[in-house]
């Protein structure tokens, strides 16, 4: 992007010019917040899920504080071998990835200068190759270990959240001679935001009902 100086010359700036101005849901203060609050929370659970594998490895019989129910049992989905698909806790690289998420959303919401555009890309890559374990994770929990934890949901929320605003973030910060489809996609994305985040809740939701209904309509 370049700019004009007082002599006239151009200067350049360092950032690729975008469409028009970024819709207020995808500017850098909105989204900081969203990929701190969810690195944050993605984080806690993180940490909380790693301190309990440890002390469930030390002692068998330690029943996790998530373990509340047949249904919600932490102890159940730790205890699998889908928890330790890297042979070490999953939770570890939760710890990892979203401490990454959260000095992300910090930094955006703090630094004078924008981010580069090749860091934003790497963000949205690295949250796609979570989204893909968190679905696989869900596949596992609800069809194989059939128990849930709840310290996982909410890293599959956080998650989800933070990938859909990351996008819209990134597709906004795109150089302004992109295709006029692009553009409208982009903005009917920003315009309706909180629609594809809810569809994918509501569709999470509505397979654990049916995955676990034996035992809901227990609850009635």
């Amino acid at each position: 992007m370049t700019s004009t100086g007082i002599s006239g010359a151009h200067v350049d700036t360092g950032t690729p010019p975008t469409v028009g101005s970024s819709p207020k849901v995808c500017s850098s203060y909105v989204v900081g917040w969203i990929l701190a609050s969810a690195g944050a929370l993605g984080l806690a659970a993180s940490l909380i899920l790693t301190v309990e594998k440890f002390q469930l490895l030390a002692d068998p019989s330690y029943r996790p504080s998530c373990s509340i129910n047949p249904v919600l049992s932490c102890g159940s989905v730790m205890s699998s071998s889908q928890a330790s698909i890297f042979g070490f806790p999953n939770s570890i690289l939760g710890v990892v990835a979203f401490t990454v998420l959260l000095t992300t959303g910090i930094v955006t919401l703090t630094a004078a200068n924008a981010l580069p555009q090749w860091y934003w890309r790497c963000i949205v890559i690295g949250l796609f190759a979570g989204a893909v374990l968190v679905h696989w994770l869900i596949f596992q929990s609800l069809y194989r270990i059939q128990a849930l934890c709840p310290y996982c949901m909410v890293v599959w929320v956080v998650t989800m959240t933070a990938l859909w605003y990351a996008t819209l973030h990134l597709a906004t910060r795109r150089p302004a001679s992109s295709s006029r489809t692009l553009k409208n996609v982009v903005a009917l994305g920003a315009r309706n935001h909180s629609l594809v985040p809810t569809i994918w809740v509501l569709s999470v939701m509505s397979l654990i009902l049916n995955a676990f209904w034996d035992y809901w309509s227990t609850l009635v």
